[in-house]
């Protein structure tokens, strides 16, 4: 690069590609940890395509931790008391098969296991709250309409060519830091020369956003956040999108691109009305993983790394949790007390969780809408009853844990990683299902528990752990007295620590321990009944000593 031929020169600790929901959120958390980051994007704004519409419990918990979770609350198009429904029907106006109450569990009451509710809501809302917020951020820097050129890197940094599509200028940045943040075509992949293995393609699918005014009250199978709609003729997904008659259909890919879409979404819904093709685009299902998650100083997040079905809705939630995990170490290196074993656990780490989500996504893309047809679906009388009873029980057993899968959400914990001071025995792979038990074992993310009445600021555990470091989680008064010996040992290594005393029994019996030692995405990464060996802990859960699979003494 010839910094000559640049208009603008910019320092910054990092540079982040892509400016959805994954690229927002890494520099949310940077921000409010007080580093510094530029974002760009190649597009003049966020939201294009109405991708993602699930943002689930573990999500929205995080956006609690950044202080706007009412604010995604408030921008829902149809409130956060709409049923979150999913009815299986023939068509919109044919025989219900049957249904899922509270799908992704988005009821707005208040649930013991988690901090917040999930949340139906189209993925263009959730990036405008994500970018709003990181706007106000004063070490963010958001460009839009921004693409990223080139880059290379040395031993101390990352030198990138900008250019800004509207004014034509180039800009050269300096980063600390790069992270590759910009989708399943990721320009940064293929600049590092990153293979994605896998299996590819599973489905050709075709989706189309429409405008039907009246539609939702011309059927009777009630609200819901999706239909699916099981007949031979045109069997499809159908989901309202926003407050102003918009939905999305969605389908195999068509065998006649120049077909009328509208006539098969009308037979699809089995209802004579009017519709107005909004957008129109094809997409594959793929089961794709990155060969690496990083060279050097440069990271990839999201679906620059990994690449499943949407079945389940777990693909923006889990880059948004590559952000949080990525964003937190990168921050402690940044500011001096995390040591270089915290960046190379990114990839131990969310490469386990990436696969434990990516395995079921495909496992629940084995039963579309196309799978469920069979003979006599949509025929009246006995013969027609008996086929529909039969699909109802496929359905029941094969798609319940797509919308009941609080464990794929919670349950998935971090093994082998060399930042955790594990247990013996070093646990297996948890077993995959629909039901959630909450754990404080090393790796898992900190159970739940709500500590006052009502669900304002306060009122849940996870608000009192420390952001931008640690917490020591003190569950009992005899263990108590043997804290401050731990926040000694921490100052004395420069590791931020909090304190958190709460002697209740009942959080004492679902931590199984006097001491529970929290990291910044609140997952926990030592636990035990003495002092010392938290302080034995510390250093390497702060990523400063070689991996170890058991902290000695770590549960005495």
């Amino acid at each position: 690069m010839n910094q000559e031929q640049c208009q603008d020169f910019l320092e910054t600790e990092v540079l982040i590609v892509g400016g959805g929901p994954v690229g927002l959120a890494l520099a949310i958390e940077l921000g409010l940890q007080g580093r510094q980051c530029v974002l760009v994007e190649r597009n003049d704004r966020v939201g294009y395509a109405p991708r993602a519409k699930t943002t689930n419990v573990r999500t929205r918990e995080f956006l609690r931790r950044w202080g706007i979770a009412d604010r995604l609350a408030a921008a829902s198009p149809f409130g956060i008391d709409y049923p979150s429904n999913v009815v299986f029907a023939t068509r919109l106006a044919g025989h219900e098969l049957t249904r899922f109450s509270n799908a992704f569990y988005c009821s707005p009451a208040r649930d013991d296991r988690f901090a917040e509710h999930a949340q139906w809501i189209p993925q263009y809302k959730v990036e405008e709250v994500l970018r709003s917020r990181a706007a106000e951020l004063p070490g963010v820097s958001l460009h839009f309409s921004t693409h990223l050129d080139d880059f290379s890197q040395d031993a101390e940094a990352v030198n990138a060519l900008l250019s800004d599509a509207v004014s034509g200028r180039q800009m050269r940045v300096r980063a600390k830091y790069l992270v590759g943040a910009d989708g399943a075509r990721s320009t940064v992949r293929a600049q590092l020369g990153v293979k994605m293995e896998g299996v590819s393609p599973l489905s050709h699918n075709h989706n189309i956003i429409f405008r039907a005014p009246g539609l939702a009250l011309k059927h009777r199978l009630g609200p819901a956040v999706m239909y699916w709609l099981i007949n031979d003729e045109a069997p499809a997904t159908l989901a309202p999108l926003d407050n102003d008659d918009r939905w999305t259909f969605g389908c195999a890919r068509l065998e006649d691109p120049d077909a009328d879409p509208a006539v098969l979404i009308k037979a699809a819904l089995g209802v004579d009305i009017d519709i107005e093709i909004l957008s129109r685009d094809e997409w594959t299902a793929h089961q794709l993983i990155a060969a690496q998650y990083r060279r050097g100083r440069v990271f990839l997040a999201g679906d620059a790394c990994h690449l499943h079905p949407p079945y389940g809705g777990h693909g923006m939630n889990m880059g948004i949790g590559d952000s949080v995990d990525l964003g937190w170490k990168l921050s402690a290196v940044l500011c001096g007390w995390g040591g270089s074993r915290l960046l190379d656990s990114y990839e131990i780490e969310r490469r386990q969780m990436h696969k434990r989500v990516i395995d079921e996504a495909v496992a629940n893309h084995a039963y579309k809408s196309r799978d469920l047809i069979a003979e006599n679906i949509e025929a009246q009388g006995p013969i027609g009853d008996s086929v529909r009873s039969e699909i109802a029980g496929i359905i029941s057993r094969h798609k319940r844990r797509e919308f009941d899968s609080l464990n794929i959400v919670l349950g998935g914990c971090y093994v082998h990683s060399p930042i955790l001071a594990m247990e013996e025995p070093d646990p297996e792979n948890i077993e995959i299902s629909s039901v959630y038990e909450p754990s404080a074992q090393p790796g898992c993310r900190a159970p739940h528990m709500w500590l006052t009445e009502g669900q304002g600021p306060g009122a849940s555990l996870f608000d009192h752990f420390r952001k931008d470091g640690f917490t020591l989680l003190v569950t009992s008064h005899a263990a108590a007295a043997a804290a401050p010996q731990v926040l000694k040992a921490a100052q004395q290594l420069d590791i931020p620590l909090a304190i958190l005393t709460l002697a209740l029994p009942e959080l004492h019996d679902l931590y199984q321990c006097d001491f529970a030692l929290v990291r910044p995405d609140q997952h926990v990464a030592w636990r035990g009944n003495a002092a010392q060996p938290a302080c034995d802990a510390l250093e390497r859960v702060a990523g400063r000593l070689p991996s170890s699979a058991i902290c000695p003494a770590a549960s005495t």
